[in-house]
């Protein structure tokens, strides 16, 4: 991956740099809560991108991403449905869609104790980046409002600005994420073994185990049998979650898609 590929935002020196050291964080259940392409996809809605029907699929996805954390059929079917509603759109309107997602769907979804560790690392002169699934464009808005160093984010191939409904490469998930650090850190000089990564997902594992530091934040099951195996740090931000655990198992399938339907014919709003 060529360095200019790197997406990096200016932000102001806090203290001293610490050469070659760097924290990674993935975004979705592990910044925020849920998965941003799915704001993404809730805002293209609004815009009438898409039906309801698609929608209701996209919402669905996002409650068992939440209620059981990242399945990879789940992502595979996310990337191919983004991917299709894409061909077309220019570049600049998802970027300013992406501003747009920030402010009112992701800014408070974001976890303060997941936040509070990116500025620790900054305070000390650490470089901060995002290492997601969620395309470049979102990532790098993310990265921008909370004043983080860059993003590293899935590519859409864009021709004449516009994008095609193919990728660049594959999506920035799981292994990808690790073979995508390894290459930021030869291009800026980075030691790994002095860096700290940061994730809620079994599938980040590669990455995970990548750094010096590894850190399990709101993990699913199994990664939380992981860290606890190799005495890894676990940090727990949902409030609530066994009581949420409980209620989840207790709901109906038809109650839970029946409440996301109505959740989203709100959202559409009345015809005209």
């Amino acid at each position: 991956m060529p360095e200019e590929k790197y997406v990096a935002v200016v932000t102001k020196p806090v203290a001293a740099p610490q050469p070659g050291e760097a924290a990674f964080f993935d975004v979705d259940n592990t910044l925020m809560r849920g998965a941003s392409l799915f704001h993404v996809a809730r805002k293209m809605h609004q815009r009438g991108a898409f039906t309801l029907r698609q929608a209701a699929g996209m919402a669905w996805k996002q409650f068992m991403f939440m209620a059981r954390g990242e399945n990879m059929d789940d992502v595979h079917a996310v990337r191919d449905s983004a991917l299709s509603l894409a061909v077309g759109i220019s570049v600049d309107d998802v970027r300013i869609l992406g501003e747009e997602v920030y402010d009112e769907m992701i800014a408070s979804r974001i976890w303060p104790g997941a936040k509070a560790l990116a500025e620790q690392h900054l305070r000390v002169g650490r470089r901060v980046w995002l290492v997601t699934a969620t395309p470049i464009e979102v990532a790098t808005v993310i990265a921008t409002r909370l004043d983080l160093t860059g993003a590293l984010g899935t590519e859409g191939e864009i021709s004449e600005g516009l994008y095609t409904g193919r990728l660049v490469g594959d999506i920035l998930h799981g292994s990808a994420k690790a073979v995508a650090v390894q290459e930021l850190a030869h291009a800026q000089g980075l030691d790994l073994k002095r860096c700290w990564a940061y994730s809620d997902s079994y599938n980040d594992i590669p990455l995970l185990t990548l750094v010096g530091h590894p850190v399990a934040i709101n993990p699913d099951s199994r990664l939380r049998r992981h860290a606890r195996d190799n005495n890894w740090p676990v940090y727990d931000f949902r409030a609530g979650r066994r009581a949420a655990t409980l209620g989840l198992k207790a709901a109906t399938v038809c109650g839970a898609v029946y409440g996301l339907w109505k959740g989203f014919a709100r959202i559409r709003g009345p015809r005209v």
